[in-house]
């Protein structure tokens, strides 16, 4: 089981760290579509955004390891015609620019009144921005459309990644699944 990238494919870290970050992004879409729609009375109305702060925090600084892993590890050979190779390193920038704006705007809408952010009851991240004139309201806007627009490119990246697998029949996509 190979753990780094070689020129071939991707290891193992590279591979868990993608899915981990997928699987978190969706998850936090999806809870948070949800939690903006709870009653006050609610049995979920705390506890939803206590668990989607959380875990945005904790997607934070996996996303920055996997920033670093990929900075500090060879990427694998590219696959595709050159126009098709820059589009996805473009994609790639835009979505690690996506996902910190949108932790940003989260961290600035959990802080604005503040206090800090409790992470599971393991740490606090303490609010260092405050006081902007409607902080909470501005960066809540920001953080719904960027994720919007976050959602939008990471369907149109699983959906490269199957037309390279189906269309193309190269191995992009067999790459992130296995090392």
């Amino acid at each position: 089981m190979q753990w780094r990238n070689t020129p071939d494919g991707y290891g193992l870290v590279a591979i868990f760290l993608h899915w981990l970050v997928a699987l978190a992004v969706i998850g936090l879409f999806v809870l948070g579509l949800w939690m903006v729609d709870l009653g006050y009375y609610d049995n979920w109305y705390r506890t939803a955004p206590f668990i989607h702060k959380s875990v945005g925090i904790l997607l934070f600084m996996v996303v920055a390891l996997r920033l670093l892993w990929r900075l500090t590890n060879p990427k694998p050979s590219p696959i595709g015609k050159p126009a098709e190779r820059r589009l996805a390193q473009l994609v790639h920038l835009v979505l690690y620019g996506l996902l910190f704006a949108i932790m940003i705007a989260g961290y600035l809408i959990s802080t604005a009144d503040g206090r800090p952010i409790e992470v599971f009851g393991w740490f606090e991240v303490p609010a260092t921005i405050t006081g902007i004139t409607n902080q909470e309201d501005i960066a809540g806007v920001v953080h719904l459309w960027l994720a919007w627009g976050l959602i939008g490119l990471v369907v149109l990246h699983a959906l490269a990644a199957l037309k390279h697998h189906f269309l193309n029949k190269d191995r992009t996509l067999r790459r992130m699944l296995r090392p």
